[in-house]
């Protein structure tokens, strides 16, 4: 399983996934299972659902029926619009930011912008 966890994995760098899992999972009413942890990472990455079929070696189709029965779900119910139609897969990524899923880092800033004078 820490190989599937390597997948997608820079959707840890920006959303709290362990919150998000925990959840979901209450949404679900049972723990997410391994691909339904991986389709999530991969739409939170920002790939649509070919894309996730094609960087797993999957059915596109397949991976679109199993987000539309599970993940879609789940967050629909989670996030409260269950009345919503999902009208695109980045839906997904914006409902769960606008519930404060994603982290906040703070942006880079030059350190000579910091400076009050320059030299």
């Amino acid at each position: 399983m820490a190989s599937i966890d390597k997948q997608f994995a820079e959707a840890a760098q920006n959303w709290d996934l362990e919150t998000l899992y925990t959840d979901l999972a209450s949404a679900k009413g049972k723990r997410l299972t391994p691909t339904e942890k991986l389709h999530l990472r991969g739409l939170l990455c920002g790939y649509s659902p070919g894309e996730i079929a094609e960087k797993l070696e999957k059915n596109p189709k397949g991976v679109e029926t199993d987000l539309c029965a599970t993940i879609y779900k789940y967050v629909k119910s989670l996030v409260d619009r269950r009345d919503r139609r999902i009208e695109n897969w980045r839906n997904i990524s914006e409902w769960l930011e606008i519930d404060g899923y994603r982290c906040r880092s703070s942006p880079q800033v030059p350190l000579d912008s910091l400076l009050t004078e320059k030299v």
